[in-house]
C-alpha cells in the first residue's frame, strides 16, 4: 500500500482539526442548520435526562419550571479522598525538551499538586459561590444550574454570560459585585446589569445528559427559556470560548428580548483565511500587521494546540485517567492553549499574575467534585457529530448588534477588519493590551469596563 507523504498527512490532520471543531458554521450551511434544529431537538428532548446527583436526596420539584435555590457542600470525604490521590500520584519521566512543545511541564504539574495537596482551601471557594444565590431549573428535561443576582439599581440591564471550556461559573465570579453594584466600583447606576450565570449541560451543577442533543443549538433555546422564565423581556448575551458559540447561536435564532450580544473570543475568520488555514498553505495576500497577527496565531493554535479538541470530539468517553486521577485532570485542563498555559505556569513558579494557584485550582476542583471531566468533554463530541461542520472561528452570519473585545493573548485577537465584516451590526469593538482565553477571570476590571461601554448604546 502506497503511504502518504508527510506534508499530505499534515494536510490532512490539520484539515480534520478544523472540521473536528464543527461549532461554528459555516455561512452556507447556517440556514439549513437552524431550520432543522427545531424539529431534531423536539425529537430528541424526550431523551434527554436529568441528573439527580445536584440536588439533595429526596428534593423533587413538582413543578418542573420551578426555579428551586440551590446550595453546594462538598462531602469532607471526597476532600480527603482528593488530597490522597494527589499525594499517590505516578509521576512520569521529565519531557525531554526545555519548553512545552511536548505538552504540560512535569515541574509545573509537581508544583501545582504540591500546593493543591497541602495549601488548597476548597472550602474558601465553596463559600464565595454560596455567598450568591443559586438556583436550580428544568429546562427540556435536564436540571439547569444558575447563578442570578440581580442589580439594586432599577435599569439595569439583564446580561446572561456562558462560560466555556475548561472554565465554569468560576470564571465569572470575579464580575458579579462591579457588574451588579457599579456605583461602588468606579461606576454609575446608568452601568448596572442584572446577572444571569449558568452552568452548561454537563459542567458544574447542571445536569448531566445521559443522550446527545446537547449542543450550542439546543443550549441556545434552552438560555432564552431560561431569561423568559425569569421574567426577561430584554436582554443581552455574553460569552467566549463555548460561551461565545452560544451568545452568536442565539443571536442567530433571535429569540424575543434578545437585544445584542458582546464576545471576547470572536468568530470573525473570512472564507478564504479559513480555506487556506484548513489547506496547510500560505496565507492569503494582501493581510495588514493586525491580520497577519491573527493568522499567526490561528496557525499556530491549528498546528499545535488541538490535541485535547481532537480527543473530545472522537473519543470522550475513553477519558478515564482524568476521573481517577486529579493531577492527570489538571494537567487536561492545563494544556488548553498556549499562552494562558504559559501564565498559569508562571503562576506556580510563584509570579504574579491575573489568576492566583488558588483561582487556577479552585476551577480544577469543582470539575473533580462534580465528576464532570468526561460529561463535560461529551459537549464537543456532539456538536462535531450532530451540528453541521465548519471553523470555530469562523464568520457565522449574525445580524444582531455584537459588541467585541480583542483580549490581546486570546487564542488568535480578532483584528477590527474582520470584525467588521463578519458583524454587520458591530456596535463596539477594542484591543485590549493584556488578557488571555480566560478574560473575565484573569482581568476582571478591563472586562467590566467592555461590558460597561460595549452595551452602552442598547440600553
Amino acid at each position: 500500500m502506497r503511504q502518504p507523504d508527510d506534508r499530505s498527512r499534515r494536510r490532512f490532520l490539520k484539515a480534520s482539526s478544523m472540521l473536528g471543531l464543527a461549532v461554528a458554521f459555516s455561512p452556507g450551511t447556517i440556514a439549513e442548520a437552524f431550520a432543522g434544529s427545531k424539529s431534531k431537538i423536539s425529537q430528541e428532548e424526550d431523551s434527554m435526562t436529568q441528573t439527580s446527583a445536584t440536588q439533595p436526596a429526596g428534593e423533587q420539584a413538582t413543578d418542573k419550571t420551578a426555579i428551586r435555590p440551590f446550595h453546594f457542600e462538598a462531602p469532607q470525604s471526597d476532600l480527603t479522598d482528593l488530597r490522597k490521590r494527589i499525594t499517590a500520584t505516578k509521576w512520569p519521566d521529565r519531557e525531554q525538551v526545555a519548553d512545552a512543545t511536548q505538552g504540560v511541564q512535569l515541574a509545573t504539574m509537581q508544583k501545582l499538586a504540591q500546593y493543591w495537596a497541602n495549601s488548597h482551601d476548597w472550602r474558601k471557594c465553596e463559600a464565595k459561590i454560596n455567598a450568591v444565590p443559586n438556583f436550580i431549573t428544568e429546562i427540556d428535561g435536564l436540571d439547569i444550574h444558575f447563578i442570578h443576582v440581580r442589580s439594586q439599581h432599577e435599569n439595569a440591564l439583564p446580561m446572561i454570560v456562558t462560560h466555556g471550556w475548561p472554565g465554569s461559573i468560576i470564571e465569572q465570579m470575579k464580575i458579579i459585585e462591579p457588574l451588579t453594584n457599579p456605583t461602588a466600583h468606579g461606576g454609575t447606576a446608568a452601568d448596572a446589569f442584572h446577572l444571569v450565570i449558568p452552568s452548561l449541560p454537563g459542567y458544574g451543577f447542571s445536569g448531566k445528559p445521559t443522550k446527545p442533543g446537547w449542543n450550542p443549538v439546543s443550549i441556545a433555546k434552552a438560555w432564552a427559556t431560561l431569561m423568559q422564565r425569569l421574567g426577561y423581556t430584554k436582554y443581552v448575551a455574553q460569552g467566549g470560548d463555548w460561551g461565545n458559540a452560544i451568545s452568536e447561536v442565539m443571536a442567530l435564532q433571535q429569540p424575543p428580548g434578545l437585544l445584542g450580544i458582546h464576545t471576547n473570543m470572536a468568530a470573525t475568520v473570512p472564507p478564504d483565511v479559513s480555506k487556506a488555514l484548513s489547506a496547510g498553505g500560505p496565507p492569503p495576500a494582501g493581510l495588514s500587521p493586525e491580520e497577519k497577527y491573527a493568522w499567526d496565531g490561528l496557525d499556530d493554535f491549528y498546528k499545535n494546540g488541538l490535541g485535547y479538541a481532537l480527543e473530545m470530539n472522537n473519543r470522550p468517553q475513553t477519558l478515564y485517567g482524568i476521573v481517577d486521577s486529579p493531577v492527570g485532570l489538571a494537567g487536561w485542563i492545563l494544556d488548553h492553549d498556549i499562552r494562558s498555559y504559559q501564565m498559569i505556569a508562571r503562576v506556580f513558579d510563584g509570579k504574579a499574575e491575573g489568576l492566583s494557584r488558588d483561582d487556577v485550582l479552585d476551577n480544577i476542583t469543582l470539575y473533580w467534585l462534580t465528576n464532570t471531566a468526561i460529561s463535560s468533554a461529551r459537549l464537543y463530541w456532539d456538536t462535531s457529530h450532530n451540528l453541521p461542520a465548519g471553523g470555530f472561528f469562523d464568520a457565522r452570519g449574525v445580524k444582531l448588534p455584537v459588541a467585541v473585545s480583542a483580549f490581546a493573548e486570546e487564542i488568535y485577537q480578532a483584528p477590527k477588519s474582520w470584525a467588521e465584516k463578519a458583524y454587520v451590526k458591530l456596535i463596539h469593538y477594542n484591543r485590549l493590551p493584556k488578557g488571555t482565553h480566560f478574560a473575565a477571570w484573569e482581568q476582571p476590571e478591563l472586562f467590566v469596563g467592555e461590558m460597561r461601554t460595549g452595551f452602552k448604546s442598547l440600553r
